[in-house]
């Protein structure tokens, strides 16, 4: 049995906030957009190297409050970055964890919560 990567639907209610915070903020890219129609909810998707989220403003795809943990081997740096960005809705901060990881959680406009880590499962 073979299976692939997860690809996290994240609930987003204002397009030019998630561009902002995700795009502006985290450094991801848009790599597509899709509306059946036009004033129709945005369904697109987003990407920093091989981290892939789709962000979806349709109501059932997902509930707002999702917590995620991505694994970066450049926690620190990425931290430095977020900080000097200056991003007045958030300031990240790099914790010691317990267990010997790295984390830093920044919460999105929708109370969706990204855990950056350079540790994953231990």
């Amino acid at each position: 049995m073979n299976f692939g990567k997860t690809t996290p639907i994240l609930r987003i209610f204002d397009e030019t906030k998630a561009k902002e915070f995700y795009v502006g903020f985290l450094g991801f890219k848009v790599d597509w957009e899709h509306r059946f129609a036009e004033g129709m909810p945005l369904y697109m998707q987003i990407s920093k190297d091989g981290c892939i989220l789709h962000l979806s403003e349709h109501h059932g795809d997902s509930c707002p409050g999702a917590a995620l943990r991505i694994e970066t081997g450049e926690v620190e740096r990425f931290h430095q970055q977020l900080v000097a960005a200056g991003y007045a809705y958030a300031k990240p901060v790099l914790k010691e964890m317990p267990w010997g990881s790295k984390d830093m959680s920044v919460t999105d406009p929708f109370g969706n919560k990204l855990t950056f880590t350079n540790s994953i499962g231990t």
